[in-house]
């Protein structure tokens, strides 16, 4: 590995966007792992840009860290990703965002059809859930997230 492919923590952050606290963050998180220096600094390689870049970008699109770091631990370590490798995760990602695109949409609908409707009030809205059955289904507005 060259030196020149090794990046100190404050360029990276430049890089990204990332405060360097962020980046120690997502490091003490096992999503990024840096390379130490004989005077035991942070190093890391030019290839956490695009890490850092996805994980800013998959969590934009409602990833949880657990989600994230599921797909980076797929990512080869010691070599650049290629594009082969980012190929896969967005492979692997596309069923979720699909998943929460249409939880998106319903929830989009179903609003627009209960607070579109102007009553806002308990005895018409009785009529979408008579008895309160949808408590069997947990809390929370269950028609709209549902």
């Amino acid at each position: 590995m060259n030196a020149n492919d090794l990046l100190p923590i404050g360029d990276l952050a430049r890089r990204t966007g990332l405060s360097v606290s962020a980046i120690r963050y997502y490091e003490g998180k096992g999503l990024i792992e840096p390379h130490r220096t004989g005077g035991n600094q942070r190093r890391f390689l030019r290839s956490d840009i695009r890490r850092l870049s996805f994980i800013l970008i998959a969590q934009r699109l409602g990833l949880t860290l657990g989600e994230i770091e599921a797909q980076l631990i797929k990512l080869p370590h010691g070599r650049t990703p290629n594009a082969r490798d980012w190929s896969a995760i967005s492979r692997a990602i596309r069923d979720q965002l699909d998943a929460r695109i249409a939880e998106l949409e319903r929830a989009r609908d179903n609003l627009d059809g209960c607070i579109g409707c102007g009553c806002l009030s308990l005895k018409k809205c009785a009529l979408y859930n008579p008895e309160d059955t949808l408590a069997a289904k947990g809390q929370g507005p269950r028609n709209v997230i549902d």
